[in-house]
């Protein structure tokens, strides 16, 4: 279960990194709301998470699946370049998330 929960708060940290760019340095109300409202339940679920995973792993899976999360969505909302090195790139932190998950013992 920590491991689904760990996943979903990674999909948040995805969600609140692209709604970031949608507030306007926190200038709309509405875009800044939903904004900290994801913050804060990646946060929590992040932690809770926390609670039978390592740190160490709990954490870099989080920033991975958020890192992979939002430069995908960066390409497709808006229209950040897409070359080798980036995809390459994104591959190696998948792998890194991966390799994380199978070496926890959880």
């Amino acid at each position: 279960m920590s491991w689904f929960i760990l996943v979903i708060a990674g999909l948040l940290e995805t969600g609140w990194a692209i709604g970031l760019k949608y507030t306007e340095g926190f200038t709309r109300l509405w875009p800044s709301v939903w904004t900290i409202a994801a913050m804060i339940v990646s946060f929590w679920l992040l932690a809770f998470a926390m609670k039978t995973l390592p740190v160490g792993t709990a954490y870099g899976v989080w920033v991975g699946i958020g890192a992979v999360g939002t430069v995908i969505l960066g390409i497709a909302l808006f229209h950040e370049p897409v070359n080798p090195a980036r995809l390459i790139s994104v591959g190696l932190i998948i792998l890194g998330i991966i390799g994380l998950k199978l070496s926890s013992a959880h």
